[in-house]
């Protein structure tokens, strides 16, 4: 099983929220999780419902079994002063280039740099070991970017390329490139069954393949039940107010007359979409990879939810 477990997917379709019922679901049994984000949004705090994370890594919950799952907010400016002391040994000078503004600048006019720092840390993670030998995560999960923007993202060594040839940086970003080309991660692609989303997981496959980056499976996240069988969705596509009519009266609904019209059109609003989504998952089919399914839960996201999300992963295996 990848050790790494990158999280994307387009914006709105809940790829936090899938990230986190996966360090869940991988966290049982006694082992530990860290899920990591890079985005600086600080969602990962919002769903676990707690305060802002600082610059280290923190328990925030606690598995099935008795697993732990922490949580790291990678913060580039901050990474990149870690990362000036580990291979400078620049201490106090590291933090006098920050007040002169010389660490904004590199994070931010370098971007390639930035996503080194921020990936480099992550597989740091992924590799490091405790004092006995074992590895200090059993596993890390990423909240990534989105879909348009993670093969760039992960793909750094191409981007620090131009940047630099040799040293240090040139030597991080390919230490970074061993595990995520290896099979120690997965990177997973979040999607809803509607055209957009699909079409755009479509795409970042293809990117990620081309890119020789390790794909790992699709997540059909905040999938609706279906309330009418394959034969009653067909069957609200003809004229079928006078048998609708009986059927209320047979079931003893007053002003049954009234009805019919308003539930009709509900049936055939939702036949469209059942339809809609049997394409959508016809499309999703055409790419080869495992494909999961989580089912919407209720309005918003809170912890009781997310712990359900955790079970379905868990009990689907989408981390194996």
């Amino acid at each position: 099983m990848s050790r790494l477990q990158v999280v994307s997917g387009k914006g709105g379709t809940g790829k936090t929220t899938v990230a986190a019922a996966l360090a869940l679901a991988l966290a049982t049994e006694g082992r530990r999780t860290l899920l990591v984000e890079v985005e600086g949004r600080q969602g990962i705090a919002q769903l676990f419902e707690t305060e802002a994370f600082p610059y280290e890594e923190r328990k925030i919950a606690v598995a099935p079994g008795g697993g732990e799952v922490y949580a790291l907010a990678i913060d580039a400016e901050r990474a990149l002063l870690d990362y000036l002391q580990m291979f400078y040994k620049l201490g106090g000078a590291g933090r006098a280039l920050k007040k002169l503004g010389a660490i904004d600048f590199a994070t931010t006019i370098a971007p390639g740099v930035r996503d080194v720092l921020l990936t480099g840390k992550a597989c740091e993670a992924v590799r490091r070991k405790t004092k006995q030998g074992a590895y200090a995560y059993d596993y890390v999960v990423m909240d990534a970017p989105p879909t348009g923007r993670i093969t760039r993202f992960l793909n750094v060594n191409d981007e620090v390329a131009g940047l630099a040839k040799i040293g240090p940086i040139h030597n991080q970003a390919q230490a970074v490139m061993r595990v995520l080309k290896s099979p120690e991660t997965a990177v997973h692609l979040v999607t809803l069954l509607e055209e957009m989303p699909v079409q755009e997981t479509v795409d970042g496959i293809a990117e990620l393949r081309g890119a020789e980056l390790p794909t790992g499976k699709v997540i059909v996240n905040m999938v609706r039940p279906h309330v009418l069988d394959g034969a009653a969705v067909r069957g609200v596509t003809g004229d079928r107010r006078r048998e609708v009519a009986k059927a209320l009266t047979r079931a003893g609904v007053t002003g049954s007359a009234k009805l019919v019209t308003p539930l009709l059109e509900q049936a055939a609003e939702h036949a469209e979409r059942v339809e809609l989504e049997r394409e959508q998952r016809a499309v999703l089919g055409t790419l080869g990879l495992p494909t999961y399914e989580l089912p919407l839960v209720g309005e918003g996201m809170d912890l009781a939810g997310l712990y359900r999300l955790a079970t379905e992963l868990r009990e689907l295996g989408v981390g194996e």
